[in-house]
Formats: structure tokens, C-alpha cells, sequence
């Protein structure tokens, strides 16, 4: 029912005040509604539904020998330290300290450099705690927080 311009389910003792909804695209209540909408709607309720460990963390971080991963690809494309630099658009002394992991780039540069010299600079990591002193864990339960004397 409409009812001063707003869409209303309403019980038929309300249903006087207002008006027939006649929208053209809101199945009536004889006709079925399409599969794929009923079965998208279901999938996304899964989704959210799932359960998620908020102590795993998932992230991309930085290589630890990024400098010597950028110079051997350097190398391996038979460019100095001024020609690479010129071609990505940096200064040479920026490279020389990648290189020697005294500068820790960015992550425009970090994409620049893999792109330049197809590496990949970055790896997946998972961060997160473990309960129980290094067994595994299944769960966090109530006797996680309680003091056992």
C-alpha cells in the first residue's frame, strides 16, 4: 500500500488509508520471484554469516632483502645505477639506497620498481596470536580469561 508517498506493508484494518502500490519492476504477491535474485540474496547472507578470526591478520608487507632483490634484477637487465634511474624517473642516490636497504620506499615506488623490473617486492603475511602457549587454537572459550589458582 501507499501511504502519503511511502511504500507500507499494512494489515487490512490500515490498508483503507492508503492508496494500491502498482510499482513496475516488484513482483506481486501471485508471481515468483527470479531464482537468481533469491539465490544472490542467499549467497551474501552466507558471506556474511562466516565466522572470522579477528586475531589472523592477513597483509602485504615488504621483503626484508628488497635491496638485493632490486639489484640483482637491475643487473640482470644489464643497467648501472644512473640508466635505471633515469628510466623510472628517480635519482641515482635514491636507488643507491634502496639497494643498500638504507631507504625503505613507498609504496608508489615500491609499484614503480616492480613494474620496471617485474619483480614482486611484497609478500603475503599473517600476523595474529595463538592461544594456549603455542598449541593450536580452536577457539577462544571462557577459561581463556578465568585465573586458574
Amino acid at each position: 500500500m501507499l501511504v502519503e508517498g511511502s511504500k507500507l506493508n499494512l494489515c487490512p484494518n490500515c490498508a483503507r488509508f492508503g492508496d494500491e502500490y502498482k510499482g513496475a519492476n516488484t513482483p506481486t504477491q501471485g508471481s515468483p520471484v527470479p531464482k537468481s535474485v533469491i539465490e544472490d540474496r542467499l549467497q551474501r547472507r552466507e558471506r556474511r554469516m562466516q565466522t572470522r578470526d579477528i586475531y589472523s591478520v592477513s597483509s602485504r608487507e615488504l621483503i626484508g632483502d628488497y635491496g638485493a632483490v632490486i639489484r640483482s634484477a637491475r643487473e640482470a637487465k644489464g643497467l648501472d645505477q644512473e640508466e635505471f634511474a633515469k628510466s623510472i624517473f628517480e635519482r641515482k642516490g635514491t636507488i643507491a639506497r634502496l639497494e643498500a636497504n638504507d631507504l625503505v620506499p613507498d609504496d608508489k615506488l615500491i609499484n614503480k620498481l616492480e613494474k620496471a623490473l617485474e619483480i614482486c617486492l611484497k609478500e603475503e603475511v599473517q600476523s595474529g596470536g595463538q592461544i594456549g602457549g603455542g598449541k593450536k587454537a580452536e577457539g577462544m572459550t571462557l577459561s581463556n580469561f578465568i585465573k586458574k589458582e
